[in-house]
């Protein structure tokens, strides 16, 4: 219990640390922080370009996903363009405009990497990462509910 707790804790934590630290590039441009998460998303995930990815990948409410790029396209940072083979599916591509935020997202997300990992040796650093897979391999599954015990 107490190894659940611990867990959850820190996760929390590591969250608000980001969310922290990317709260100066949010003030800087006027954006809200799932604004950037978004921008930060279509930056990192070519080809997971529809607001479903972002719902789906981020686990974020379809509502405030929609909401941020409404807003984000108004900004003229963020356009639409519908796919050409389905009709339905419309594709969120970054403008131009986009870019000195997102060499500022990046630069937050090194340094917050720098933060997390301080003291640790690279070897650490790649078994947290296989750890870190088989902990999201695992959630994936209960997720769907099939390794819920």
């Amino acid at each position: 219990m107490q190894q659940t707790n611990t867990l959850l804790s820190n996760i929390r934590r590591i969250i608000k640390l980001y969310d922290n630290m990317l709260k100066p590039v949010c003030d800087r441009y006027g954006l809200v922080p799932i604004e950037a998460t978004i921008i930060s998303f279509l930056q990192n995930n070519p080809g997971r370009d529809t607001a479903a990815d972002i719902v789906e990948l981020r686990m974020l409410a379809k509502s405030n996903v929609s909401q941020a790029v409404e807003s984000l396209i108004q900004k003229s940072l963020m356009q639409r363009q519908q796919d050409t083979e389905d009709r339905r599916r419309i594709h969120l591509s970054l403008t131009a405009e986009v870019q000195p935020i997102t060499k500022d997202i990046e630069a937050v997300r090194e340094a917050f990497r720098k933060q997390i990992f301080r003291g640790f040796t690279k070897e650490e650093q790649q078994q947290f990462s296989r750890f870190n897979d088989r902990i999201a391999e695992n959630t994936r599954i209960a997720m769907e509910g099939d390794g819920i015990e």
